[in-house]
C-alpha cells in the first residue's frame, strides 16, 4: 500500500513546466508513467483511508494531457497530479479532491463545486427555512480549525425570489460550497501526509452528513429516496 506520494513526484513535475511540449514529454515518458503509477498508489491508499469511516465508490486521478481545444493555453500537459473521490449516491453527497503540484500549490478541496439547479435551490430554501444547524457546523472548533470558511463564488445581491434583507442571505447567494486546505511541498514529502489528509476530510463529515440529509429529503424533511 503506497502510503505517500512518491518524492520524483515534484521534480519530475519542474522539469515539465520547463519542457511543456510533445518531443520532450515522449523522451520522457517512461519516466512519466513510472511517477504516474507510483501516484494512482497513493490516491488509491487514501480512498481505502476514506473507505474506513465512508462510502466511496470511485477514485479517479486525472489524465496528464490538457484538452486545448477551447483554451488560450495552448500548452499539452498539465503541471499536476488532481484526482478526486466519488461518494456513493444517491443517499451521500459531496466529494473529495487531491491536487499535488510543486511550488507549495498542493491543497485538498472538499464540498460542492457545481451544485445543479435543483440542488442548489433546495440548498438555499433550507437555509432560508433555518440557518441555525449549518452555522453550527460550520463554526465547530475542530472543523474551522481544519476547514476555515466557505470558499467559490457567489451573487453579489440576492437569487431571484430570495429577501436580500434575509438573516442567511451571506449563506443563500453561495453558487458554490467548498473549503480547500493548502499543503507545502514539505508536507507533501512527509511520511503522515495521506493520514493528515485523510484525518481533515473526517472533520468535514458533519457538513456531508447535513448536506445528505438537505439533499435527499424535501422541505417537510420527507425522504426523496
Amino acid at each position: 500500500m503506497a502510503n505517500t506520494i512518491p518524492k520524483e513526484t515534484f521534480p519530475f513535475l519542474i522539469k515539465l513546466s520547463k519542457n511543456n511540449n510533445r518531443d520532450w514529454f515522449n523522451d520522457n515518458k517512461a519516466e512519466f508513467k513510472a511517477i504516474e503509477t507510483k501516484v494512482k498508489g497513493a490516491y488509491n491508499s487514501l480512498g481505502e483511508l476514506l473507505n474506513n469511516h465512508d462510502q466511496i465508490d470511485k477514485v479517479k486521478v486525472f489524465r496528464i494531457y490538457r484538452d486545448v481545444r477551447f483554451s488560450k493555453n495552448k500548452l499539452p500537459y498539465k503541471t499536476h497530479f488532481g484526482g478526486s473521490f466519488h461518494r456513493k449516491k444517491p443517499g451521500l453527497r459531496g466529494g473529495y479532491y487531491l491536487h499535488i503540484q510543486p511550488k507549495n500549490e498542493s491543497f485538498i478541496a472538499t464540498g460542492f463545486w457545481e451544485p445543479n439547479k435543483e440542488d442548489l435551490f433546495r440548498i438555499r430554501k433550507e437555509f432560508e427555512m433555518d440557518d441555525s444547524e449549518i452555522r453550527e457546523i460550520l463554526n465547530q472548533t475542530k472543523f474551522k480549525n481544519t476547514w476555515g470558511g466557505f470558499v467559490g463564488d457567489e451573487l453579489k445581491t440576492a437569487p431571484k425570489g430570495f429577501d436580500k434583507e434575509h438573516q442567511a442571505i451571506d449563506l443563500i447567494r453561495k453558487k458554490q460550497f467548498i473549503f480547500i486546505k493548502k499543503y507545502t511541498d514539505k508536507e507533501i514529502n512527509s511520511k503522515g501526509f495521506l493520514d493528515d489528509v485523510n484525518t481533515s476530510f473526517v472533520n468535514v463529515r458533519p457538513f456531508f452528513d447535513y448536506m445528505s440529509d438537505v439533499l435527499t429529503t424535501n422541505l417537510n424533511g420527507e425522504s426523496l429516496l
